[in-house]
């Protein structure tokens, strides 16, 4: 059986077994316990991610409370890109929500693969597609209300709706979590009419 993270590398580009071999001697697995911090805000993040399994949650401290940003579920890839890359303090942390399967790459590692073809079109894929979907979550903050954005991950299905509890739920909607279950009463009510 393939690697997780070869087999999430070949969604993005072909990749020869030496290519592999060399990324491969650069990954070490860690198990993050739910509530485990991978990254304190502050801190500077030296690792490149990629969640095998678990959940994550990205948040930041606003007036003494912690504000859901986004969440990150397998099979993915994540960091705090600003600090990985300027190699200043994390404006963020991310949190294990579920006990979480995780490989970890040196950022110094991931720098010195840039001489595989292979290794650089993923990076440059992968940002881009991580591009895209924060401009997607940008737009829908200021553009669509609370209530739409739930709607929507009603419909979708969205395992943020099983896996993330009330309170960071709402932070990402950007409401208070009273507000949330104002919404779901009245999302509920209209089910039933």
């Amino acid at each position: 059986m393939s690697h997780p993270f070869r087999s999430f590398i070949q969604k993005y580009t072909s990749l020869p077994d030496t290519d592999w071999d060399e990324i491969e001697g650069h990954l070490e697995k860690r198990i993050f316990e739910k509530e485990d911090l991978l990254l304190r805000e502050g801190e500077i993040c030296q690792y490149v991610y990629f969640l095998e399994s678990g959940f994550l949650r990205y948040f930041v401290w606003k007036d003494g409370e912690d504000l859901s940003k986004f969440f990150t579920s397998p099979p993915y890839c994540f960091t705090s890109q600003r600090s990985l890359s300027q190699n200043i303090p994390a404006r963020e942390s991310i949190e294990a929500l579920e006990r979480s399967e995780v490989w970890m790459m040196k950022a110094e590692d991931a720098e010195r693969l840039f001489r595989l073809n292979s290794w650089s079109t993923f990076v440059r894929k992968l940002v881009q597609e991580v591009q895209h979907f924060t401009e997607e979550i940008l737009a829908e903050v200021q553009n669509r209300t609370a209530e739409d954005r739930y709607r929507d991950l009603l419909q979708s299905g969205h395992m943020y709706l099983q896996k993330v509890p009330l309170k960071h739920l709402a932070s990402y909607l950007g409401i208070a979590p009273q507000s949330l279950s104002r919404i779901r009463k009245k999302l509920l009510l209209e089910t039933r009419t």
